[in-house]
């Protein structure tokens, strides 16, 4: 056995009669495809279903796996206490998993868990379920901040302890789609939501699961989805397995996206390695962005893989032959170590990978006495003391894409009417307190939310007033 069949599905409360009270009739569709769904779990009768939530315990870098025989939960936060629900979990596949998650690396199992009690990530689907079939045991678990390829990860250990055990495993991915569809929605409106939900429902709707990892985090964040990661640890359950998908249904009249699709599993197949696929095309295009890097760029990473390798920093007179040599002419080679040696300037270096932020340091005005030390130190920096990540390791190296952003001088401002978003940088000052953001940013359209970045950055309030202003401008190099 194994791997048998997975639902994509949502999680709004308002859809159980006793939540909603007659709110449940704006979205009929979504109530119908939910109990196809329920009726082909129960046709199925799994032994185990595995449900990811959003809504239960969630770590910044830990995916948590409920431990315990079981558990308890009810709608009594929704104002419903008399719907409730008693699960037995399958002990037996969650000691298996946590050892297989452990034994790939993979940060994820049973440790902590402040709420053992169901969340509505899981009630919702169970409600439907419940009503069709009641011949299973249940394994919990919530998604993290960690990236889309672990989360995926963890979906292929999933797989491999179903099969382990020969069981009969349904795998439900609870998860609404964009919470910003309609201006009337309790979350407003953003263009990136109806965005996501159309690319989500024509991914998830041909099960295209290479494609899941091709949406960029500040789009997701943008959209406020609540569902991805619990897609992708689906994905990752039928790696290397072909999948009969079918789309049931989407309902965006709420203000959020509710989508629900299925999937049967239809055999093996070693091309449908969808992280792998993936992994391949972008290892192609980042090694088509790494050779057209400028000398900016080619310096930070040169400092930065330098010290990663071999623990020393990087200095100019080393480096200053190799980086040169990358130039396509004399007169560019002259200009380019003009450049950096001829002229005093703060820099910040930004790191991404798997298209999230993995460091960025740098500094507002110079304090080296040239720019290529000002690059080579704060590639040190950004790559191994952002005390927001850990430090890069080797075996990243090649997956990492930097920029150098050159800082202009700043420059005092009365009002916020003076900043652009796209050309200006801002520096919120307060007392001792002091936030930067650079600009052009992704996920940043506005002065607001830059300013609220930025005094964030700072400790400071986002209504904070009498704040200080200052604005900059920058040469961004890829």
């Amino acid at each position: 056995m194994g791997i048998t069949a997975g639902f994509m599905v949502p999680h709004p409360p308002m859809i159980v009669p006793q939540v909603g009270r007659g709110g449940e009739k704006q979205v009929p569709e979504t109530t119908a495809a939910y109990e196809k769904v329920a009726e082909e779990i129960a046709r199925i009768a799994p032994d185990t279903i595995v449900i990811s939530s959003p809504h239960t315990v969630m770590y910044s870098d830990y995916m948590h796996i409920a431990p315990g025989s079981g558990t308890t939960g009810s709608f009594a936060e929704f104002g419903a206490p008399e719907v409730a629900f008693e699960a037995e979990y399958d002990t037996d596949f969650v000691q298996l998993l946590c050892e297989c998650a452990e034994k790939a690396g993979i940060s994820a199992g049973n440790l902590g868990g402040r709420k053992r009690e169901l969340d509505h990530g899981v009630m919702v689907p169970l409600y439907f379920i419940l009503q069709k079939y009641a011949g299973f045991k249940l394994v919990r678990i919530g998604l993290s901040g960690l990236s889309l390829t672990e989360h995926y990860r963890l979906g292929m250990e999933i797989q491999r302890v179903a099969e382990a055990l020969e069981r009969n495993v349904v795998y439900v991915a609870s998860g609404d789609l964009s919470h910003k569809l309609q201006e009337y929605g309790p979350y407003g409106f953003d263009p990136a939501g109806p965005e996501y939900d159309k690319r989500i429902m024509d991914v998830m709707g041909r099960a295209a699961f290479d494609e899941l990892f091709d949406f960029d985090e500040n789009f997701c964040d943008k959209a406020a989805e609540c569902g991805h990661r619990s897609f992708v640890m689906m994905a990752g359950a039928f790696d290397r397995k072909n999948v009969e998908a079918k789309k049931l249904s989407h309902a965006d009249v709420t203000g959020v996206g509710y989508g629900i699709c299925t999937y049967r599993a239809a055999g093996d197949n070693e091309d449908r390695a969808m992280m792998d696929l993936w992994q391949e095309r972008e290892k192609k295009r980042l090694l088509t962005e790494r050779e057209n890097e400028d000398g900016y760029v080619r310096l930070a990473r040169m400092s930065l893989e330098n010290y990663i390798i071999t623990g020393e920093p990087l200095t100019w007179s080393s480096a200053k032959d190799r980086l040169l040599a990358g130039e396509s002419s004399e007169e560019a080679k002259n200009a380019l170590q003009e450049e950096l040696t001829g002229r005093q300037a703060g820099a910040f270096v930004s790191i991404h990978k798997e298209r999230r932020l993995r460091g960025c340091i740098g500094t507002i005005g110079p304090v080296c006495d040239k720019l290529a030390d000002e690059i080579i130190v704060n590639a040190i920096s950004a790559s191994t003391r952002d005390p927001r990540f850990s430090p890069i390791k080797r075996d990243e190296l090649l997956a990492l894409e930097i920029t150098v952003d050159v800082l202009s001088e700043t420059e005092p401002i009365d009002s916020e009417d003076e900043l652009d978003v796209k050309r200006y940088g801002v520096i919120v000052t307060k007392g001792g307190r002091r936030g930067l953001l650079l600009p052009n940013l992704d996920g940043v359209d506005t002065v607001e939310e830059q300013l609220a970045i930025a005094k964030k950055k700072a400790g400071l309030a986002e209504d904070e007033k009498g704040c200080k202003l200052e604005r900059f401008e920058v040469v961004r190099h890829y």
